[in-house]
């Protein structure tokens, strides 16, 4: 059944003070605080209604309605007003991250973390598929007479080094020589490409040297490429949840802490979701212990092609329009720092 627009005012605010408020909305409440235009009794007509309807809930212990599942759904797809972040905020993300931009995982950590510090909620990153990345350079630099660092650098600005323990000496222009010709061997190949090469073979070489070089730093190369292939996931703000009055109860922080916990299955959700910003509220999350959350993704770009995800999650009375802003302005921020020009 459609809703009237008296209905949907009435929805709308209980839905806005109740994110705010923590507490049941009561008709009088509604009466006082906003012009509905309307007595309080209307208002408690509207207010079973739309209980009746599934869009409220009504407390044990209280005379007043909270929103349901149903009812944040209907808020977020027609009801909630954009909000535009201040020129403050704005310019504390854009300086977090501009100040940061060194690597993709580390700028992808930070970008957590700012989002975590601005919505007072558990926030989390992953990094994107690597499988079509490309490596821009290889460089395999001295440490100690026995020890170098394996450096590979993708053109997305992922960034592996790997410290290798060599069986012989070196020469640090043998070294130079190796950096140089991986580089050119592999710059603009796909990682899944390199790694269904015979790169040992690549490197035979008359300079037996060289040979002992490669042989001991090939099979290494391979393992770095294939730790590349992972896909990261950074939770930022886990303790913030303590500061929720929807987890003051013990058993539903443990039972939060443990889903996030269980970083595998939860980075399977978040890398299974559609691109663009999505929002699932409660019994629409398919994980059974999601069931009380709501879990908001949006994604970012490196050069038009490589996909991560950045986003929240917390209790279901979410401050829905300022989140989704705020993640909104930091992926836009990610897409355009790390788009070649």
């Amino acid at each position: 059944m459609e809703l009237t627009e008296r209905k949907l005012r009435i929805l709308q605010a209980i839905v806005s003070d109740f994110i705010t408020s923590a507490e049941p909305v009561g008709s009088r409440t509604l009466s006082k605080k906003y012009d509905m235009g309307v007595s309080p009794a209307t208002i408690r007509n509207e207010m079973s209604d739309l209980e009746e309807q599934g869009y409220l809930t009504h407390p044990h212990t209280s005379a007043g309605r909270v929103p349901s599942d149903r009812a944040y759904r209907l808020y977020v797809d027609r009801l909630m007003d954009r909000v535009e972040l201040s020129e403050s905020e704005k310019r504390r993300i854009s300086e977090h991250l501009a100040g940061n931009i060194i690597e993709l995982d580390r700028t992808i950590e930070h970008a957590a973390n700012i989002l975590s510090e601005i919505t007072n909620l558990t926030s989390f990153a992953i990094t994107p598929k690597q499988d079509e990345n490309k490596l821009k350079y290889i460089n395999i630099l001295p440490a100690d007479e026995s020890t170098v660092v394996l450096m590979i650098v993708a053109e997305s600005g992922k960034v592996k080094n790997t410290v290798l323990q060599l069986k012989a000496p070196y020469h640090e222009e043998s070294l130079s020589l190796l950096s140089k010709a991986m580089t050119y061997n592999y710059r603009g190949k796909t990682i899944s490409d390199i790694m269904t090469m015979d790169i040992i073979r690549n490197f035979e070489t008359d300079i037996e040297a060289m040979s002992r070089l490669a042989e001991s730093i090939m099979p290494n190369f391979v393992k770095t490429l294939e730790s590349m292939l992972d896909i990261n996931l950074y939770l930022d703000g886990l303790t913030n949840i303590f500061s929720i009055p929807e987890y003051n109860n013990l058993e539903k922080a443990k039972t939060f802490l443990e889903m996030v916990n269980r970083r595998n299955n939860f980075k399977d959700v978040l890398v299974n979701r559609d691109e663009g910003v999505v929002i699932t509220i409660g019994a629409e999350n398919s994980e059974d212990l999601m069931r009380d959350c709501s879990l908001i993704t949006a994604t970012y770009h490196i050069n038009g092609k490589l996909v991560g995800k950045l986003g929240v999650i917390g209790p279901t009375r979410m401050k829905y329009d300022k989140v989704t802003s705020v993640i909104e302005y930091i992926t836009d921020n990610l897409s355009r720092s790390f788009t070649l020009p």
